[in-house]
């Protein structure tokens, strides 16, 4: 005689059948994306930075005609950072609160500061814009890392030394808008260095620099990284 629902209760757990699917723990972590938008002044670069993005795993490429969804990166594609991809970077990160990936052909020193001051979260080349390359840099900025080439870093390096030797007072010294703690973090950050190498360096751990960069930013109302730094050297803190 078949058991009723109470005994099979009782006799101990139901057991699906063998060869049943089960659901996998995790998986809704594993399947979570990064939604990303590519702008561009042609089709085809935007239908070539799409293909290449649709490549690499973790990111979903989205409609950029549509209301960006919250967490959206965008991938602004360009010859340079002329006036019209400065206005577009103005009108993404400030007027709708996005994170910027801007791949260029070329960038001048003088638009590298204005790029950064704009708030974007990544530069990358066109000519190193694989999926690997540029995925990664859409996740850094999704998680509002900043990501740059390391010519570029080299170059924002030696602008940061210049503005440095232009500003008064005594080099080395954090003033009253800026703690010690900060100033060294900020100085790491300017030498391109990540969230890990920081923490080793300075002997805090990674949610440590982490919180001392989001108070940082928060407080002075600065976008990114990139921008702190940008904002510190002007000022004169590093």
């Amino acid at each position: 005689m078949a058991a009723t629902p109470s005994q099979a209760s009782a006799a101990g757990p139901v057991r699906a059948p063998a060869g049943a699917a089960r659901p996998v723990a995790g998986a809704a972590a594993r399947t979570s994306t990064v939604p990303v938008a590519v702008q561009a002044a042609d089709p085809l670069s935007r239908a070539g930075a799409e293909a290449q993005l649709r490549r690499f795993p973790g990111v979903a490429v989205v409609d950029p005609s549509g209301t960006a969804a919250p967490g959206t990166v965008t991938v602004l594609v360009a010859e340079s950072a002329d006036a019209a991809a400065t206005a577009a970077l103005r009108r993404l990160v400030r007027g709708a609160g996005q994170r910027v990936v801007l791949v260029v052909e070329r960038l001048r020193e003088t638009e590298l500061m204005e790029a950064v001051e704009c708030g974007v979260a990544a530069i990358l080349w066109r000519r190193e814009a694989t999926p690997e390359r540029l995925g990664r840099a859409v996740l850094a900025a999704a998680r509002g890392d900043g990501d740059l080439p390391a010519d570029l870093q080299g170059r924002l390096i030696a602008q940061v030394g210049r503005l440095q030797r232009s500003v008064q007072g005594m080099p080395g010294q954090a003033p009253a808008g800026l703690s010690e703690r900060e100033s060294d973090v900020l100085r790491l950050v300017a030498e391109g260095w990540d969230t890990g190498e920081i923490a080793a360096r300075l002997s805090y751990s990674e949610r440590t620099v982490k919180n001392v960069l989001h108070g940082l930013t928060t407080r002075l109302q600065l976008r990114n990284r990139a921008h702190a730094v940008a904002h510190a050297v002007r000022e004169g803190y590093i």
